[in-house]
């Protein structure tokens, strides 16, 4: 299975090809940014009269509003072809469009400024190398200019650092969610899965209070019934078969309290880790399980557990709905993310929407996780947790 890509296909922001795409869409902005300018000082010009006049006010502003999207269209493909940017398709408001041309030609102004700045220094840079190669610059003189030049060059480099950010910030605020809309949604996000975490604790108490009522309170009725008939017993024949019966109902009702008390939470995962808690899984369901178990990094405690849930909860299913004859796990790690993959060669039909995915769901979510159900009628089921580890 392969590994989770950079979002868009993008190359790590650090590669070297990043940055030479980063440093190409620098430089095509001051040319964009300087149409900007032309544009405002030309067809403005021309329209200021028709402004200025209430009859061809609205068309005079239309017009300069749709030279203005043709420069945004450019600016936004600039964004997305040098930096990978992904903007949402939604409409953006004239003025925005107008302040946006504006700004972004006074950034890109003073970008070519400080670009200019930097290529002056370099060919000074070179005049004094070749000037100490001929010798005609002494040493002193060399030390003084080179310590002033890699100031220059410092401040240089982190005025063209802080105007990228600021054409980044700009084109976000204009073209898609804005900081505070970012900060909004994020919000919103942790208020939906706090709810839906204490949705899926209420639900997983209320499974556990179904299966002590119905499993072993059950059971330990049908246990003490047999040994109030083994005491009543009139022979000791009778009495011996009713204890053994009793015998082996407290052997039933040891085993189904393991099982409440795995689902509940299972303490190998704390005492032997997840490799071994998975086995147990394997040897407590009746379809064979084949385990794919790559990790070699400890993970955190609370991936582990949410990691253990949706392989249990998953397998679980598979073994009561499925009719599956074989069940494969695959769990390996890709990067800082911890992928979980269960997968069945039963009949499909799983509702995403049931109580036990959506359970998973939140539980995966409350980690800022993604859980994947693919479950086509037929077959195969499919069920893929992505954990971040970070």
């Amino acid at each position: 299975m392969p590994g989770p890509a950079q979002p868009g296909g993008e190359p790590p922001p650090t590669s070297p090809a990043a940055l030479s795409r980063r440093a190409a869409g620098l430089l095509l902005g001051c040319l964009t940014a300087l149409l900007g300018l032309l544009y405002f000082a030309v067809v403005g010009t021309l329209l200021g009269p028709l402004l200025l006049w209430p009859r061809t006010r609205r068309h005079a502003f239309v017009a300069l509003i749709a030279g203005a999207r043709r420069l945004t269209g450019i600016e936004r493909r600039r964004r997305s072809v040098f930096y990978g940017d992904r903007f949402p398709d939604r409409p953006v408001p004239d003025h925005r469009i107008l302040r946006y041309v504006a700004t972004r030609a006074y950034a890109g102004l003073v970008t070519g400024i400080v670009v200019g700045l930097l290529v002056f220094g370099i060919l000074l840079a070179g005049l004094l190398v070749a000037s100490l190669l001929r010798g005609t610059l002494g040493w002193r003189e060399m030390l003084t200019q080179g310590l002033l030049g890699g100031v220059l060059l410092f401040l240089d480099v982190q005025g063209l650092v802080s105007l990228e950010a600021f054409d980044a910030r700009l084109a976000r605020e204009n073209f898609g969610p804005s900081e505070r809309e970012l900060m909004q949604q994020r919000i919103d996000e942790l208020a939906t899965s706090r709810a839906a975490v204490l949705q899926a604790v209420d639900t997983e108490r209320r499974r556990i209070e179904r299966d002590l009522h119905d499993g072993v309170q059950q059971r330990m009725v049908a246990l003490a019934m047999l040994l109030g008939r083994a005491r009543r017993g009139r022979t000791p024949e009778q009495a011996d078969s009713l204890l053994e019966q009793a015998h082996l109902e407290a052997q039933e009702v040891v085993t189904e309290l393991r099982e409440v008390a795995w689902r509940v939470y299972p303490t190998a995962l704390d005492n032997l880790g997840l490799q071994e808690a998975l086995a147990g899984v394997s040897e407590r369901c009746s379809i064979p399980i084949r385990m794919d178990f790559a990790l070699s990094d400890p993970l955190p405690a609370s991936v582990e557990t949410a990691a253990y849930f949706v392989v249990s909860e998953a397998v679980t299913n598979a073994a009561k709905h499925s009719t599956a004859t074989e069940i494969l796990v695959n769990v390996r790690a890709y990067g800082p993310v911890l992928v979980v993959r269960i997968e069945d060669n039963g009949v499909g039909g799983a509702d995403p929407e049931g109580s036990g995915l959506t359970g998973l769901r939140s539980r995966v979510g409350a980690l800022d996780g993604r859980l994947h159900v693919h479950s086509p009628a037929g077959g195969p089921t499919t069920i893929t947790a992505e954990l971040p580890c970070a």
